[in-house]
């Protein structure tokens, strides 16, 4: 198997993670009327470790977290070669009135993005919406969509391919990027 460049190791890798959460305090307070919604599956990796740091940082946090599939809701899911397997998606609330912040690990060609918008409406209305993302692909983009928080951004070609490897109960072990996508 080929192995990737690493573009940020575990010790910068939670530098960036503090550095996103402390946006969020700024932006956010005790986070009343907001949800963190996590984006299956990978997503949700990153989502948890922002709420469990969020919710030992923050005084009173009123953080409600919640996890979005949108495996079906992609405009691509029809023309995939193998079938697809859901995540489960394991959100109690409505989001109606609310500000939602999405998180994903890799905002790319901003489908998943624009799919968990679709996604979401099925949980109300909410009053704004925010992009959380790990790693921004800029250059790669097919949809208007721009994240509001950026932990890192990668200027790569269309081949190439960035991979978050995560640490069960860890911080991120690394995030690689590879020169072409394997098949």
């Amino acid at each position: 198997m080929e192995e990737g460049k690493v573009i940020l190791e575990k010790t910068r890798f939670y530098i960036t993670l503090r550095r996103l959460c402390e946006e969020l305090i700024e932006n956010y307070g005790d986070f009343q009327d907001t949800c963190l919604i996590g984006l299956q599956p990978r997503g949700v990796f990153l989502a948890e470790r922002i709420v469990n740091y969020l919710r030992t940082e923050v005084k009173d946090c009123r953080l409600e977290y919640g996890k979005l599939d949108i495996t079906f809701y992609r405009d691509d899911y029809r023309i995939r070669e193998k079938p697809l397997s859901a995540s489960p998606t394991e959100i109690n609330f409505i989001v109606e009135n609310k500000k939602v912040i999405l998180v994903d690990d890799v905002l790319y060609t901003g489908r998943s993005v624009q799919a968990a918008l679709t996604a979401l409406q099925h949980y109300g209305r909410p009053m704004s919406v925010e992009l959380l993302a790990l790693v921004d692909r800029r250059f790669n983009r097919h949809l208007p969509i721009r994240a509001n928080y950026v932990g890192i951004t990668v200027d790569s070609v269309d081949d190439a391919y960035v991979r978050v490897d995560w640490e069960e109960g860890t911080m991120a072990n690394r995030i690689l990027l590879f020169p072409k996508k394997n098949e």
